[in-house]
C-alpha cells in the first residue's frame, strides 16, 4: 500500500483555490442522447434508442478546464471553434472565453454519445484534424505571452491545434519565465513536448511510442525509461487503466498505484480529470507521488459516474 500523509493532502487539496493555469488544446462538444432500448429494428440488426432526452458538456480541453475549476483553480481554455452553433455553446459555457479564437473553415470539434440503458451504444464525431493556419497559431502565442499564469496544461486530442510552430514558441516562452508545462499527449505529436514538467500517456499510447508492450510492471518500468529518454520531461505518469498508475521521475526508481475505482461506470473523459488533477496538485506543493494518488482518487470519482464528469475538492478528500 503506498502511505501518504492525510493532513499534507487536505492542505494541498485546499491549495488548489485560485490556481491560475492556462489549458491548451482541442475544445470540444461532447454531446449526449440518452434514451432506452426495447426492440431491434426491422431494416436492420441494431438497437432502436427511444430518446428520453439530451445533455451536453464541454470536452478535450474543455474538459480539463471544467476538472480545474470543479477542483477550485481559475482556468483559461485557449483553442480553436468553428463558427457555428457549437462552437458559440462552447464560448457561452466556458467561463472565461477570451482565449478561444473562431476559424471560419473549420467545424467545431463534436462527440455525439447515444447512451441507453447507462450503456454508450453508439459515438458520432465530427471533426476535421487538419492543422490550425499559422496566423491562428501566431494568435494563440501573443495570448498566451500576454496572460499571468502559473502553468500551463496542453491538452492533445489531435485535432490540429498542437503544432511543430505552435510548440516551438510556447515551450521555449514557458522555459523561460519558468512556467511549469503538463502535457496530456497524442502519440502522433509525441516528438514536440520537450522541454516540459509532466506528461502523462497511458499504456497504450506508451506502447506505440516505445513499440513493445507495457503491460507488466517490468514492461512499464522499461517503457517509462526509454519515454524519458527520448524526450525532456521532470516526471512522467503512465496511466495503466484497471492496474492504475505508475510514477517515473529522473534518477529514482518507478512507483506503482494500484486503481482507486470501486465501480466503473463510463472512462469517458478520466484522462482529462488525471492532467488537471495532477497539475493542480503539482502547483499546490504536492510532490510527484502524492500529485499521482490525488490524480488516482480523482478519476476514481468520476469514472463512477456516467458522462463527462468532474471531480469536487469535498468528492477528493472523501475518495482519499
Amino acid at each position: 500500500m503506498i502511505k501518504y500523509d492525510q493532513k499534507k493532502m487536505q492542505r494541498i487539496i485546499r491549495n488548489f483555490k485560485g490556481r491560475r493555469i492556462l489549458v491548451l488544446g482541442d475544445l470540444m462538444l461532447d454531446r449526449y442522447i440518452w434514451g432506452n432500448v426495447s426492440r431491434i429494428s426491422p431494416e436492420a440488426p441494431v438497437p432502436v434508442v427511444e430518446v428520453q432526452k439530451s445533455t451536453s458538456s464541454l470536452g478535450g480541453a474543455g474538459n480539463v478546464s471544467r476538472n480545474l475549476e470543479s477542483l477550485g483553480a481559475s482556468p483559461l481554455p485557449v483553442g480553436i471553434v468553428g463558427d457555428d452553433e457549437e462552437g458559440a455553446w462552447i464560448k457561452k459555457h466556458v467561463g472565461e472565453g477570451r482565449g478561444i479564437f473562431v476559424d471560419e473553415k473549420r467545424p467545431t470539434t463534436v462527440k455525439t454519445r447515444i447512451i441507453a440503458q447507462h450503456q454508450q451504444v453508439v459515438r458520432v464525431d465530427q471533426e476535421r484534424k487538419k492543422a490550425i493556419a499559422p496566423e491562428a497559431a501566431e494568435k494563440i502565442f501573443v495570448l498566451i505571452r500576454k496572460e499571468r499564469c502559473e502553468g500551463i496544461v496542453i491538452s492533445d486530442y489531435n485535432k490540429g491545434i498542437i503544432t511543430q510552430n505552435l510548440m516551438a514558441r510556447v515551450l521555449p516562452f514557458a522555459k523561460a519565465n519558468r512556467i511549469p508545462v503538463f502535457v496530456d499527449p497524442k502519440i502522433e505529436n509525441f516528438m514536440l513536448y520537450s522541454p516540459v514538467t509532466f506528461i502523462s500517456p497511458n499504456h497504450m499510447e506508451a506502447e506505440k511510442i516505445v513499440h513493445h508492450p507495457c503491460r507488466s510492471d517490468a514492461e512499464v518500468e522499461k517503457a517509462g525509461r526509454e519515454i524519458l529518454a527520448k524526450i525532456s520531461s521532470l516526471y512522467l505518469i503512465i496511466k495503466r487503466g484497471e492496474q492504475g498508475m505508475s510514477i517515473f521521475e529522473q534518477g529514482k526508481r518507478a512507483v506503482h498505484i494500484p486503481t482507486n475505482a470501486r465501480e466503473v461506470f463510463d472512462v469517458t473523459g478520466a484522462g482529462d480529470t488525471v492532467i488537471a488533477a495532477a497539475a493542480l496538485a503539482l502547483l499546490a506543493g504536492a510532490t510527484i507521488q502524492e500529485a499521482a494518488i490525488l490524480a488516482n482518487a480523482a478519476a476514481g470519482v468520476v469514472v463512477a459516474k456516467i458522462g463527462t464528469a468532474t471531480c469536487s475538492p469535498d468528492e477528493l478528500l472523501s475518495a482519499l
